[in-house]
């Protein structure tokens, strides 16, 4: 089943494919070292963009399968795989709400940044568990969603700068997945990092009208007007905001 949004799914990324293996490059190392990989895993990567996780984990385990529903990302990180003799990788072309492999194929499911891009969230969760064998973890890292109060703003700007963005979901609203599919999550944490405004549109190739519009906006905030979710502040002269994230390692029970 194709999402909704693949349209703009697939002309965000097919944009952001050139300059994403480096802007991810050694983004997953440390979460790799932390989920206890054997070299009997079989690994699913799912809503994979570049692969920058699959190539990350390759190294410790059996097999990586990247699935991802944009081809040209794909191709990025195939051509990256290449380049460092990664052989024990596949690159597939599908959907998260799809996913063409039987039940409990995977030791190890794992997916980041995928949810804010998805209409919904349960179908995706779904399918991720029916391909995860019993025991095996299912590992989240996505953004963190603002206080009520502010969500719906916070999406706005999010969609203004990637019209890909669905809508980012709560720590809460991850952890009842979870509870509902009956995990244990064994890992849990949030974290926050400063991020430059200038950097974070260009990766989307944002046009430059709507750059602006999100600079008044975060201008305004920083003149005590309208909170955003986004918390800027000015470092060097430009303007920077804050980009929150969690992070979940759950079993299979």
């Amino acid at each position: 089943m194709k999402p909704k949004n693949l349209n703009d799914i697939q002309k965000s990324f097919t944009m952001q494919s050139q300059n994403h293996v480096a802007y991810s490059k050694g983004a997953f190392d440390d979460i790799v070292q932390s989920m206890n990989l054997t070299e009997e895993d079989c690994v699913l990567d799912a809503a994979a963009g570049s692969c920058a996780f699959g190539r990350a984990a390759a190294p410790f385990v059996k097999s990586v399968i990247c699935l991802d529903a944009t081809p040209a990302m794909l191709a990025a990180g195939k051509e990256e795989a290449e380049k460092s003799g990664i052989t024990n990788i596949q690159f597939i072309n599908g959907y998260v709400d799809a996913i063409p492999f039987d039940g409990q194929y995977f030791d190890t499911v794992f997916t980041s940044n995928g949810f804010h891009h998805f209409p919904e969230v349960e179908k995706p969760f779904a399918e991720m568990h029916r391909v995860l064998k019993r025991g095996g973890q299912l590992v989240i890292k996505d953004m963190e969603a603002a206080e009520e109060a502010l969500r719906d703003t916070q999406d706005k700007i999010e969609t203004m700068r990637d019209p890909s963005h669905v809508k980012n979901r709560s720590r809460n609203e991850f952890l009842a997945l979870y509870e509902k599919y009956g995990y244990t999550v064994t890992e849990q944490e949030a974290t926050k990092f400063s991020k430059s405004l200038s950097e974070w549109v260009a990766l989307t190739k944002t046009p430059n009208d709507i750059v602006e519009e999100i600079k008044n906006i975060l201008k305004a905030e920083m003149e005590n007007g309208e909170l955003t979710g986004f918390c800027p502040h000015l470092h060097d002269g430009e303007i920077f905001f804050e980009q929150r994230f969690v992070f979940f390692i759950g079993k299979k029970t």
